[in-house]
């Protein structure tokens, strides 16, 4: 089972420059996004695991919560250090953070 981190957590991380990995749908991503998030649906997310980094920490956002822990737990089985974000984007901005719209990262 993969590990959640709570905002605070993920904040940090974000200030640091650790990967995110936003598991929404194209739409849902181009309305809004965490500033460099990558975007890879959860549906494709077993096809990208050989491209993302084993050596670092990969945190995995989606709308709420529910499918970026699907999402961490895909990646924490192909042996990547994932870990869900509880709250997920909405939460994100609850918190009081930006958001960048449109398909790329930042």
């Amino acid at each position: 089972m993969a590990h959640e981190v709570e905002m605070p957590e993920f904040v940090r991380a974000h200030e640091e420059g650790h990967l995110t990995v936003d598991v929404r749908e194209p739409e849902e991503y181009t309305a809004g996004h965490v500033p460099g998030a990558r975007l890879i649906p959860l549906g494709t997310l077993v096809q990208h695991t050989a491209s993302l980094p084993k050596d670092q920490p990969i945190y995995v956002i989606c709308a709420s919560g529910h499918r970026s822990l699907a999402g961490a737990d895909v990646l924490t089985r192909a042996g990547l250090d994932a870990h869900s974000v509880a709250g997920g984007t909405l939460g994100w901005m609850r918190a009081g953070n930006p958001v960048v719209t449109g398909d790329s990262p930042t």
